[in-house]
């Protein structure tokens, strides 16, 4: 099985374009199977075979990591990377039948992507010191974050080059780095200049040749995990709930423009979904809003 697996995620890394953190995501979701398998099947683990995995026992993986309390959303996550997995053997002739495509996808569990009000936003927008080169290039991260609706990879990867300032757009390389184009509003524009200019300059200082917009106390590109320590910074200073992240800057930046009036399809391009269906989760949250306000404000409601 390992053989395979290695053989698939080379496949994944130069056929599919993949990027690092899928590859990452497969391999956990792929090792972690093989760990309860390998279990129930009293087997050696690097003596398992692609033909032991029947059907039953996806239907007993799935079942044991709903007992343990795992999020529907991850367990239909890793199912996928095993079908992923299955119909790769399938198109490479390791496995004649396809033994989980017809186990079935557990359902969602509803649960709506928390996003903030127009108050709590500003809130969170004005909170960094813009007197200071950090706090320069905390205003423009968050205005960018809200502004482009980008994920926190995204953000991380943007370097100067990828800003127009004469359109307002900038290019954001997505999942398996695909490119797309995104405008950004005259605060971002404004908040970004200001940090380019003066910020981000004097911490360049260390490192001249750093092409990141959002560089570290060292002058180097700014981390994953530094974005959200920053997130979790002003979540602290201004007691806003402590469940938002950077994504929900994201989540917000599509509510908003759904509530506005925006269509799903245009939203769709600027997030860069590859399908309409993951978009649509937006919508459910903009009717949750209208069903709170009738409820409020509705006398027989």
């Amino acid at each position: 099985m390992y053989s395979l697996l290695d053989n698939f995620i080379i496949y994944l890394q130069l056929q599919k374009n993949a990027s690092p953190k899928t590859v990452e995501s497969y391999q956990k979701d792929l090792f972690d199977g093989i760990d309860f398998f390998s279990a129930a099947l009293n087997k050696k683990d690097n003596e398992l075979l692609p033909m032991d995995v029947s059907h039953n026992l996806m239907r007993r993986y799935l079942a044991q990591m709903q007992q343990k309390g795992l999020a529907r959303s991850t367990v239909a996550r890793r199912l996928a990377s095993w079908r992923s997995f299955y119909k790769y053997l399938c198109r490479e002739d390791y496995l004649q039948q396809n033994h989980l495509a017809g186990v079935a996808t557990p359902k969602g569990n509803g649960k709506l992507p928390l996003f903030l009000e127009t108050e709590q936003l500003k809130l969170l927008l004005e909170a960094p010191d813009s007197t200071t080169s950090l706090g320069q290039r905390d205003a423009a991260l968050l205005e960018i974050l809200y502004a482009a609706g980008l994920r926190v990879s995204e953000a991380v990867n943007l370097d100067l080059s990828a800003l127009d300032f004469d359109s307002r757009m900038l290019k954001a390389y997505g999942k398996g780095s695909k490119e797309r184009m995104i405008p950004f509003g005259t605060y971002a524009a404004a908040a970004l200049k200001l940090y380019i200019k003066d910020g981000r300059h004097k911490l360049s200082k260390i490192s001249q040749s750093e092409q990141a917009v959002f560089l570290n106390n060292s002058g180097t590109r700014l981390s994953d995990r530094g974005i959200r320590k920053i997130i979790d910074k002003y979540i602290e200073k201004t007691g806003l709930k402590s469940a938002i992240s950077p994504h929900t800057l994201r989540h917000t930046f599509a509510t908003h423009l759904l509530d506005n009036g925006a269509d799903l399809r245009s939203v769709q391009e600027l997030l860069g979904h590859v399908r309409l269906s993951t978009t649509q989760i937006y919508t459910h949250v903009s009717v949750e809003k209208l069903k709170g306000v009738h409820k409020k404000y509705h006398p027989r409601s």
